[in-house]
C-alpha cells in the first residue's frame, strides 16, 4: 500500500495578538506600505456619510453623530469637507500615504478653506497650504 501525498499552497499570517497563523491558498498581492493620511479618510468618511443621508439611511447629521460617537460639532467639522471645491477633494482622497511621522495636512487647516465659497480661492488657499506642507516636508 502505497502513501497519499497532496500538494496544496500555504502562507504565513500575522494575526491580532501578533503571531503567526498558516493561512491556505496563494499568498495575498504585497501591502503598499505605509497608511492613508488622516484627512483622506475624513474626506472619503463625509462622502459616505452624505450618501447615507441622500439615501435615507440617516436622517440627518445629528443622526450620523450619535452613531459614530461623536459630538455634532466633530460631525459638522467632518461634513464641512464636502463644501470643498471638487478638485481640492480629489486630491485629499489620493493624497500619498505616509510611510512615518505624521500627515502635513490635518482637517483643522481646511476649515478656512472649506468656508470660503468661491472655487478659485479655495484653490488658491489650497496651492499655499500644499506649498507650506512641501516645504516643511523637505527641511
Amino acid at each position: 500500500m502505497t502513501g497519499l501525498t497532496f500538494t496544496t499552497k500555504v502562507h504565513f499570517r500575522i494575526g491580532r495578538s501578533g503571531r503567526k497563523r498558516l493561512e491556505s491558498g496563494d499568498k495575498p498581492a504585497s501591502v503598499v506600505p505605509g497608511r492613508l493620511p488622516r484627512i483622506s479618510r475624513l474626506m472619503a468618511l463625509a462622502i459616505r456619510f452624505d450618501g447615507l443621508i441622500s439615501q435615507g439611511a440617516v436622517s440627518d447629521q445629528a443622526e450620523l453623530a450619535r452613531l459614530g460617537q461623536v459630538t455634532r460639532a466633530r460631525m459638522t467639522q467632518i461634513m464641512n469637507l464636502l463644501h470643498l471645491a471638487p478638485d481640492i477633494q480629489e486630491e485629499l482622497l489620493f493624497l500619498p500615504r505616509i510611510e512615518r511621522g505624521d500627515s502635513l495636512i490635518h482637517e483643522r487647516q481646511l476649515r478656512p478653506i472649506a468656508a470660503v465659497t468661491d472655487w478659485r480661492k479655495q484653490w488658491r488657499m489650497w496651492s499655499d497650504l500644499m506649498r507650506s506642507a512641501s516645504a516643511l516636508r523637505s527641511m
